[in-house]
Order: structure tokens, then C-alpha cells, then sequence
């Protein structure tokens, strides 16, 4: 769907003569064999040219579907403002324009303290920026997911359901391959561009546009037979390296992560469950994983050697709920409320594959060995004299105490990668919740998980103990996780290299406010590369 090529060649369009006013290019078609009727049904994007040779020449845009009232009709549901051919940046304002409207439409936590309402207009500076550094190539992956956005509101919420349908098998489903930094390397600069506000919005609105797509996969409504899911991750991430940091941020939606363990009660097709089960599920699938992975690295330069140095300075995940009217479903059912909880976390850091340079890893925490606390009292019986009733009474007793805490950290390797590795553990049981499973189905009622690890996870958001905060997320400083070392060939000064940043997240799924035996865990992997510059005078 190379729609940004299109869009550029239009001011020199050799079929744009002075006959002509409006060229089209053909988005989605469906056969007659796929549709109720035989006629059939198009979505369009016109561009249509205003004014005359040789000044003023601009050219509008507009979304039209043609054949889904009537075998004949045609009906614009989207119409972009006027942009000017004889700028340097004609289409500037059309990226502008569909970017604020996307944002206008978007989906927000239901816990978010940013509104949309606060969210000033985009600037386009950094956008005229992207359009003179980036290759047409990578401009083009970028426009196609901007518009494929922006066509999800237009298809899905405002026309006839067929346009909704034909948006999702022949524009969406075919184009999921453009929601990966891989494909869309303009997002990395783009987001560090416009800021973190305007990322969150962008990303949740894909975030729900996949939620939806997966939803009808599952249901088997046509999706399912004509798309297989793709290989790699359905959701974005990217890593940078700025200020004596390395960060990885990563989005995923709940629904697109591998499922390692679930009650079992789905099937393939047509899934037959209880009703307030499939209202638990349908909650479950409009949620998104939101992390950011930030470690602090340093580096210093000795005889025979270079050192570098790196601690986790926050790892951060926050589980959206993507939705638009929370006081509404807070009064319809509390099952719309319930919500996954991250339950295992795994970082690494280090050198590229086959990388020689390294000399040494350190790593800077032991194995913890769990605290136990001893008590001993004795009982001693005597007496004196001849006297029967003893005068003397000592008692004694032994016990053990163990302290355990939510979350056992670790520090691991595996070649020159450091591994941070952290595992939600029941403080009562020492169970992982990552990776538990019922001895048996455990009957309804939630008896399945009550019975084995008691009440534990239950009103998780609220108390002292809670292992989350009261908004359901995660957030771990550095304190608790240690640092790690590497030692560098000397030679290897004032080079930047390659390094690798990744993370596992694994989400849990628990009965929390409702009476339920559903329960699932779900992971998700991201690994991006990052610069380390070893150049003196830099730190």
C-alpha cells in the first residue's frame, strides 16, 4: 500500500491534465463473489486539483466508498484540507491534519491524567524535519501507518458495517506487517520529535485498532482462514541511546502475546463460555502492556583497558485499559474492571552477537540466600532435696521464621549478555504465578486458584502489601537490581559500537474483584539495538 509515492508524483502527474481534475487511487476492492450482492464495493482515495495554471494550484484530498448503499452510489466520508503544489513541503499539512485527528479519536486509559483536551496542536516543525532526512522509503512505511489509523476511524466507526469489514481483511490484516519498528524506522525519530503525550496516543490508538482485529480473528469471522498471525510481534518497540542512558520502550497488546498457560476452557472456534466469562475476556482483550526499560551506563578509560558500567535505573509497566467511557462500565459490571498484572520481568544487556572485543563481565549481585530468623526456648524440670514438687521450670521451644518478599530478583549471564531477571513469588506459598497451574481444573467459583494459593492475589491494587501500585502497574529503581561490568579491549577507543538491549515481560491474569476460574499468562519479547560510544572527553 504505497500511498506516499503516489501522493508525491501528483504535482508531476502526466495524468493530470487540465482535462482531468481528480485522480484516484484504489485502497480496497472487494469480488462480487464476497459480498451479499454483485456489485462491487471500493474503498478510494481521490485527489482532486483547485485553480488554475500557473499560481494558485492546491489539491485536496477525500476517502470515498463506492457500492455499499447502492450498486451505483458513492460516498465521501473524509475530506483533508487544501494543500498547495507549489510549496516545498506540499503535503505537510495532510500528515499534520491526519496526525491531530487521529489523536482526537483516540482511545485513552481509563486511569490517564493526560487528556486529550490538553494535548496542544502538533507543531510541524519536527514533521517538515522527518520529511527532508528520511528517504521516501522509510516516509512511505511511515504515511501507511499514519493512514491506515486514520482509515480505521473513517471505515469501522463511520460507515455501513461492509466498509468496516473490507477494512479489516483487505487494508489491515495485509498491512500488519507495517506495526514493527522493522518496517517503520521513522517512528524512533518521530516519537523522540513530538514527545512521550502524543506517543501514548498514537500507540494506544494501534494498540485497539489490533485489539479489534484479533477479537474477530478469534470469533473466526472470515479473518481467521485468510490471515495467519505474523511471526513477529504485533506491537512497536524501539531502543535509543541518549544522556548516559539506553532505553527500550515497548507497546504490545495483551491479546497479540504468545499464551504460555490459561484455563483451558477455549476452544479453536465459535468458543462456547458463560456469559459473564466472554464480558471477562472481551475486558481482558482492550488492554496493552506499556514498558519502558531504562538503564544508566557509564564508561572509563584506563591503561590496557576501557570499563563500562551500566545499573538499572527504572523499569516501568503499566498494563492500559483501552477504552473511551469508564464511569459507564464501572456501573454496568465489575468484569470490565478486571485487569492483567505483570508476573515475571527479564532484561539483557551486552555486546553484539560475535563480538571479540570483550574481555571480562562482572556481574554485581549474589545469589540471594532467603533470610530465616531462629527462636529456641527450653524446659528444664528439677528439684531439691527430697522435696516431690519440682522448684525449678524451664521451658523450651524451637521455631523457624522466613521472610520472602513479592518479587525475587536475580542477576544471571549468558555469554557476554547481563541478565536482570525478577519473578513474582505468593509471599505465603513461594509459588510463581508465571508459571502455575492448577493441579486440576479447580471447579467454577474461582476455587482453581483460591485453593492452592489462598486470597494472596486478591485486591492486589489495594492494602500495604499490594506487590502493584493502586493503578495496577509496576515500577522497580535500581536500588534492588545491582550493576554489571564489562572490560574492553583498549583498541576499542573512540568507536561506537553495537550493543544489545531486550526484555521478556510475562502478564498474569487472576481473579481480582469478581468470582471467576479463568485465569492465563501471556509473554511478549522485544530486543533492539542501541550506540555505545567509547570517545574520551564524551562522559
Amino acid at each position: 500500500m504505497d500511498i506516499w509515492s503516489w501522493i508525491s508524483e501528483l504535482p508531476n502527474s502526466d495524468e493530470w491534465s487540465e482535462s482531468t481534475s481528480s485522480l484516484t487511487f484504489q485502497l480496497a476492492s472487494s469480488t462480487p463473489s464476497s459480498t451479499k450482492s454483485n456489485t462491487t464495493q471500493m474503498i478510494q482515495l481521490r485527489a482532486e486539483r483547485a485553480g488554475s495554471n500557473p499560481e494558485p494550484l492546491v489539491v485536496t484530498f477525500s476517502v470515498c466508498l463506492v457500492g455499499f448503499l447502492s450498486p451505483n452510489s458513492e460516498q465521501t466520508i473524509w475530506v483533508s484540507d487544501t494543500c498547495p503544489l507549489s510549496s516545498d513541503k506540499p503535503f505537510l499539512s495532510l500528515i499534520v491534519q491526519l496526525l491531530q485527528e487521529i489523536i482526537s479519536r483516540a482511545p485513552t486509559a481509563h486511569d490517564s491524567t493526560c487528556p486529550r483536551s490538553q494535548l496542544q496542536k502538533l507543531k510541524p516543525e519536527p514533521l517538515s524535519w522527518l520529511l527532508d532526512s528520511h528517504s521516501t522509503e522509510s516516509l512511505s512505511s511511515f504515511f501507511s501507518l499514519i493512514f491506515l489509523a486514520r482509515l480505521f476511524w473513517l471505515c469501522v466507526f463511520d460507515a455501513p458495517s461492509e466498509a468496516g469489514s473490507l477494512y479489516f481483511h483487505a487494508l489491515l490484516a495485509p498491512n500488519l506487517g507495517a506495526f514493527s519498528c522493522n518496517h517503520a524506522p521513522i517512528l524512533r525519530t518521530f516519537f523522540v520529535a513530538v514527545g512521550v503525550d502524543v506517543e501514548l496516543f498514537l500507540m494506544r490508538t494501534f494498540g485497539y485498532m489490533l485489539a479489534k482485529w484479533l477479537i474477530l480473528r478469534e470469533l473466526g469471522i472470515g479473518l481467521q482462514s485468510l490471515t495467519p498471525l505474523p511471526s513477529h510481534n504485533l506491537g512497536l518497540s524501539y531502543a535509543m541511546e541518549s544522556h548516559g542512558f539506553w532505553v527500550l520502550k515497548g507497546y504490545a497488546p495483551a491479546k497479540a502475546m504468545k499464551c504460555r498457560g490459561s484455563s483451558g476452557r477455549t476452544n479453536k472456534l465459535y468458543p462456547v463460555i458463560e456469559a459473564k466469562e466472554s464480558v471477562l475476556r472481551y475486558a481482558l482483550s482492550h488492554q496493552q502492556l506499556e514498558a519502558v526499560i531504562q538503564l544508566e551506563y557509564t564508561v572509563g578509560f584506563y591503561d590496557g583497558f576501557i570499563q563500562v558500567k551500566a545499573r538499572v535505573d527504572n523499569l516501568r509497566f503499566h498494563v492500559a485499559q483501552l477504552g473511551f467511557n469508564k464511569k459507564e462500565e464501572e456501573e454496568e459490571d465489575n468484569y470490565l474492571n478486571e485487569r492483567y498484572f505483570p508476573s515475571r520481568i527479564r532484561v539483557w544487556v551486552g555486546p553484539e552477537i560475535g563480538a571479540s572485543y570483550v574481555a571480562g563481565l562482572s556481574l554485581g549481585q549474589s545469589t540471594d540466600n532467603v533470610e530465616r530468623e531462629m527462636e529456641m526456648q527450653k524446659i528444664l524440670k528439677g528439684s531439691f532435696g527430697k522435696l516431690k514438687v519440682p522448684k525449678a521450670k524451664v521451658m523450651t521451644k524451637m521455631a523457624t521464621r522466613t521472610r520472602m518478599k513479592n518479587w525475587r530478583w536475580e542477576q544471571d549471564v549468558e555469554g557476554n549478555l547481563a541478565i536482570f531477571d525478577a519473578v513474582l513469588c505468593d509471599n505465603k506459598t513461594g509459588i510463581e504465578v508465571a508459571t502455575w497451574k492448577p493441579s486440576s481444573d479447580g471447579g467454577g467459583g474461582g476455587s482453581g486458584i483460591d485453593g492452592q494459593l489462598g486470597n494472596s492475589f486478591r485486591g492486589r491494587y489495594s492494602g500495604v502489601s499490594r506487590p502493584f501500585t493502586k493503578k495496577g502497574g509496576l515500577v522497580f529503581s535500581g536500588e534492588e537490581c545491582g550493576s554489571i561490568g564489562w572490560r574492553l579491549n583498549k583498541e576499542m577507543e573512540g568507536s561506537v559500537l553495537k550493543w544489545r538491549i531486550g526484555g521478556q515481560v510475562w502478564l498474569s491474569y487472576w481473579p481480582n474483584d469478581v468470582k471467576s476460574s479463568y485465569f492465563e499468562t501471556r509473554c511478549v519479547e522485544w530486543c533492539e539495538e542501541v550506540d555505545l560510544p567509547l570517545i574520551p572527553g564524551k562522559y
